[in-house]
C-alpha cells in the first residue's frame, strides 16, 4: 500500500478549490506536515495522528456538519446513512470501542453497516485524531467509504449487506471457543438483516450458544428503497433473547441503552429508531460550491462566492426501465421485474412494473425459478449481490427459460473480482453483453427471444456518456462493428484496436486524432465473422482494450482461437471505491493515456523476433 502522503496528498490538493479559505488554510498546513511525516513507519492512522496533533486546530466541533462538508466536497455518498447512524457511532466513541489509540476496549467493535465508515472519520476529526484534508478525499482516491482495516476498523468489505453479522458471529465464535469472556457488538442495518447471510449467522448464534453477541440495529425503515415492512423485533427476540429499543436520533438515550447492554450477561439486541433522508447524496440545485455559512461559524466567512452545481446526467443503467419499457410494446411480451432494492438505479419506477425483494439478492433470483416459460424475467442487480448468490444463479441459468439479468457496474467499472466473465460469463447456459446504446440493449433482448434456454446477462454503466456516433453492434450482437474502417485495402495493416462494451466509448473518444482502425463489440466474448478475422489476421498489430475485465481475459481469447498478435491494455487491479474520473486514469483508461497508447500503437511495427508483445 502507498504511505499516506502517496495516498492524500493528490486528491486533497485536487480537493482545495471546493474548500473554503480556512479548509484550504488548515488542509495545505496538514499537507506539509504530512509531506514531512506521511513517509514514517507505522500505520495509516498513526500518521494521520500525527498529523492531527501538529495542526491541532479543529475547523468544526459538530461530527455532523463534518459529513456534510466531507459528502459536498466529494459532491456523492451516502450522507443520511451516516446520520442515521451518527449517534450510534457516538456511543460506540462514548464506551471506549472504537480501538483508536490502540489501547483495546471494554468489547471487540464490528461495523457491519460497512457504508458508515465516514461517520466514525468524523467523530475522529472533532475528537482530534484526525486531520482535515483526507476528509476532503472521500471517494476520490484517497478515504474510502467503506470500512476497511487500514482505518482502523477491525475487519475489511467489500460491501455492507449482511457480511458484517456473519463476521461478528465468526468473531463472538472464535472468542468463545476460546474461552475469553469478551462481548462482540456489531452494527447493522435494518435493511441488511433481510439477507440470507444475515439470517444464517443469527441462527447458528442461537444454536451454538454464543452468548456474547450484542447486535446494535440502526432501524430505519430504509434499504436504498424504504423497505415493505417494519424490523421484526420477534425475530431478533426469537434468537438474541433480550430486546432494548431506544430513540436512535437521541445521543444519550443510545448511549445509556448500549451501556445497560454491554454491562449485562448474555446475548442481546439493541434496536434504535432512526430516519434516513434519501438513500444517496445529490447536491440541491442550484448548490453552493462550498458549504452555508452560518454565524456561528466564523471559519466560513472567507468562503469562495458561490457558484452553482451541475447536476450529474443521467447515467445509461438507469435508461434500462425505459428500455425495458420499449421492448415490452414492441414485442408484446409479458415481463416480470424483481430488483433488491435497486428499481431507482435501474429506472424501474413509472416504466415497468416491479417487485422489489428488499436487500435479499438470493431471493431476487429465487423468484425467477417457477414462472411460466414465456414470461421474460428480469433481475437487476449488480456485483455486490450477484456475488452473493452465484449459487442460485447457477440453479436459474440451469433451469430458466428466458431470463434476462441487468448487472450494474458502479461507475462504469467492472474489473477484478467484479469481473463479468470471469464470474457471470463462466456460469452455465450464460452470454454476457456490455451495450452502449438503446438498439444494442433491444438486440440483446431479441438474442434472448430466439434463444430463451440461455441466460443473457447485460452490464448496465452506471456512468454517462454519448455512445460512438457510427453504427452500432445491434445488427449482430454477437459479432463486432468498424467504429473506425480499416479501409478496402489488401495489404497488411500495421494496427488495430479491438473493444469491448463501456472501453469502445472511450476509446473512439481517445482515437480521433489517431485513426486506428476500431473494431467495437458487445458481447464480451464475440463470435466474429470470418471476414472480420480476415482483416484482424492482416494487422500487424492488435489491441484489446478492456475496462470490463480483469487482463487477459476477451483479447487474450482472441489470441488463443484466432493465432492472432494481441496485445491487451486492461484493468490490472481490482476497481478501486472511488467516482468515475478517478476510477479511468487508475487504470491507464483516461482520455489522455488511450489518446498516447493509440498514438503509440500506430508508429510501433513488430520486433525483431516477429512476435508483440502480449500485454500493453
Amino acid at each position: 500500500m502507498n504511505g499516506p502522503y502517496e495516498r492524500f496528498a493528490a486528491p486533497a490538493r485536487e480537493a482545495l478549490p471546493r474548500l473554503t479559505a480556512a479548509e484550504r488554510r488548515v488542509s495545505e498546513q496538514e499537507l506539509a506536515e504530512l509531506a514531512l511525516h506521511g513517509h514514517d513507519d507505522g500505520t495509516l492512522l498513526e500518521a494521520l495522528r500525527k498529523v492531527a496533533a501538529l495542526v491541532p486546530e479543529r475547523l468544526y466541533t459538530d461530527s455532523a456538519e463534518v459529513l456534510l462538508r466531507m459528502h459536498e466536497i466529494a459532491g456523492s455518498g451516502n450522507l443520511q446513512s451516516n446520520l442515521s447512524s451518527l449517534a450510534l457511532v457516538r456511543a460506540c466513541f462514548a464506551h471506549g470501542l472504537v480501538d483508536g489509540e490502540g489501547a483495546g476496549g471494554p468489547a471487540e467493535l464490528v461495523v457491519g453497516r460497512g457504508h458508515i465508515a465516514p461517520a466514525f472519520y468524523a467523530e475522529h476529526y472533532v475528537r482530534g485524531a484526525l486531520p482535515f484534508a483526507p476528509l476532503a478525499t472521500l471517494h476520490q482516491g484517497g478515504l474510502t467509504g467503506v470500512v476497511h482495516r487500514d482505518m482502523g476498523f477491525r475487519t475489511t468489505m467489500r460491501y455492507s449487506l449482511g457480511v458484517g453479522v456473519a463476521q461478528a458471529v465468526s468473531l463472538a465464535w472464535d472468542l468463545t471457543r476460546r474461552g475469553e469472556d469478551r462481548k462482540v457488538v456489531c452494527l447493522a442495518g435494518d435493511g441488511e438483516l433481510h439477507e440470507g447471510a444475515a439470517f444464517e449467522a443469527l441462527r447458528f448464534a442461537h444454536d451454538a450458544g454464543l452468548t456474547n453477541l450484542l447486535l446494535v440495529v440502526d432501524a430505519n425503515g430504509k434499504g436504498i428503497e424504504p423497505l415493505a415492512k417494519p424490523l421484526s423485533t420477534a425475530y431478533l427476540s426469537a434468537y438474541l433473547g433480550t430486546l432494548v429499543e431506544a430513540d436512535g436520533r437521541d445521543d444519550r438515550a443510545v448511549e445509556a441503552a448500549l451501556g445497560e447492554l454491554l454491562a449485562r450477561p448474555g446475548p442481546a439486541a439493541l434496536v434504535c429508531r432512526t430516519h434516513k433522508g434519501d438513500h444517496s447524496f445529490k447536491p440541491a440545485a442550484p448548490q453552493l460550491a462550498t458549504a452555508p455559512q452560518p454565524a456561528t461559524a466564523p471559519q466560513r466567512a472567507a468562503a469562495p462566492p458561490p457558484a452553482p452545481a451541475r447536476r450529474p446526467p443521467a447515467s445509461f443503467a438507469s435508461t434500462a426501465g425505459r428500455m425495458l419499457a420499449a421492448h415490452r410494446e414492441r414485442a408484446e411480451g409479458e415481463l416480470a421485474v424483481f430488483t433488491p432494492d435497486m428499481a431507482a438505479r435501474f429506472g424501474l419506477g413509472g416504466h415497468v412494473p416491479y417487485t422489489n425483494t428488499g436487500l435479499a439478492e438470493t431471493l431476487t433470483v429465487g423468484m425467477t425459478l417457477s414462472l411460466p416459460d414465456h414470461v421474460t424475467k428480469v433481475v437487476a442487480t449488480d456485483a455486490m449481490y450477484y456475488m452473493d448468490s452465484l449459487s442460485m444463479l447457477t440453479e436459474a441459468t440451469t433451469s430458466v427459460r428466458n431470463l434476462l439479468v441487468l448487472a450494474g457496474r458502479s461507475w462504469g467499472a467492472w474489473g477484478g473480482a467484479h469481473n463479468a466473465t470471469n464470474l457471470l460469463g463462466l456460469l452455465l447456459n450464460t452470454r454476457v453483453y456490455e451495450p452502449v446504446t438503446t438498439a444494442e440493449f433491444h438486440a440483446c433482448l431479441d438474442r434472448l427471444a430466439r434463444d430463451p434456454a440461455t441466460t443473457h446477462v447485460v452490464s448496465m454503466i452506471d456512468a454517462a456518456f454519448e455512445p460512438p456516433a457510427a453504427p452500432d453492434c445491434s445488427a449482430d450482437i454477437d459479432g463486432g462493428v468498424w467504429i473506425t474502417p480499416p479501409g478496402d485495402a489488401p495489404g497488411a495493416l500495421d494496427a488495430v484496436v479491438v473493444t469491448f462494451g463501456y472501453a469502445g466509448v472511450l476509446v473512439d473518444t481517445a482515437n480521433h486524432d489517431t485513426g486506428v482502425p476500431h473494431l467495437h463489440c458487445a458481447a464480451l466474448a464475440p463470435r466474429l465473422d470470418p471476414a472480420t478475422l480476415a482483416v484482424l489476421g492482416r494487422a500487424r498489430r492488435v489491441l484489446s482494450v478492456e475496462y470490463n475485465g480483469a487482463g487477459g481475459g476477451f483479447g487474450e481469447r482472441l489470441r488463443a482461437e484466432h493465432l492472432l498478435p494481441v496485445e491487451v491494455h486492461a484493468v490490472r487491479r481490482d476497481i478501486a471505491t472511488r467516482v468515475h474520473r478517478h476510477q479511468l486514469p487508475l487504470h491507464a483508461m483516461g482520455p489522455d493515456q488511450l489518446r498516447e497508447r493509440l498514438a503509440r500503437l500506430a508508429s510501433e511495427r513488430k520486433g525483431s523476433t516477429g512476435h508483440a508483445p502480449a500485454y500493453a
